[in-house]
């Protein structure tokens, strides 16, 4: 498994992945998001992944599988008062769940990158830098990690905007209104999910049937 390969201090990040419609035919897209442990005071605390949600949309856009799991840090394991009102996330739910290393294995087995061609998608650059840092602190490889686009700043350049644009005002632009509870992986996943069933076609990220 990946997770048993570990990389040197001088190790490169994985290569851009540039997004296209070559790029992205035949492909199955995981579209996912992150929780992190979190505090109120802006303390130099390095976070850690709690949560991972994620969503699985095939070619033809339909919504094929979803994965949603709590996840134990390691170096800060009390989830702050803060974090909990924030997210909803309990110190209940992380101890109960496997730490990263596990958690990551569980996800990757799922996606299973190699027989379904995934590419990862985000609302933000946050989750992939999080999913690395959490790699680095586990001594984990995430090669798979190569194949994964910024969904947020793909559409808020198709639309023409010199800022980023956020998740629930995008689903606003395309007549979406966000389900669900906000600040929770598996929620932004689907509502993710959701919006790019509407948009992958005019931005041209799949052949239209």
């Amino acid at each position: 498994m990946f997770r048993d390969v570990h990389r040197s201090k001088l190790r490169k990040r994985p290569q851009v992945f540039e997004l296209s419609l070559t790029s992205m035919s035949q492909r199955h897209f995981i579209i996912y998001d992150l929780e992190a442990t979190c505090w109120r005071s802006r303390a130099p605390k390095r976070v850690e992944v709690i949560e991972i949600g994620a969503v699985k949309v095939n070619e033809s856009l339909d919504i094929v599988d979803e994965f949603c799991l709590f996840v134990k840090p390691t170096l800060h394991p009390e989830i702050s008062k803060f974090c909990t009102q924030l997210t909803s996330i309990s110190q209940s739910d992380v101890e109960r769940a496997p730490f990263f290393d596990e958690a990551i294995e569980a996800f990757e087995d799922w996606i299973d990158p190699k027989a379904s061609r995934a590419v990862l998608m985000s609302w933000g650059e946050f989750d992939k830098r999080q999913l690395l840092s959490d790699g680095d602190l586990h001594d984990i490889d995430l090669p798979w990690l190569r194949y994964h686009a910024c969904l947020q700043h793909h559409y808020s350049k198709w639309k023409g905007s010199k800022n980023q644009i956020g998740l629930k005002s995008a689903m606003e632009l395309e007549g979406l209104s966000y389900s669900g509870t906000q600040h929770r992986a598996i929620e932004d996943a689907r509502n993710m999910a959701r919006l790019f069933q509407v948009i992958a076609e005019p931005m041209e990220l799949v052949n239209p049937e």
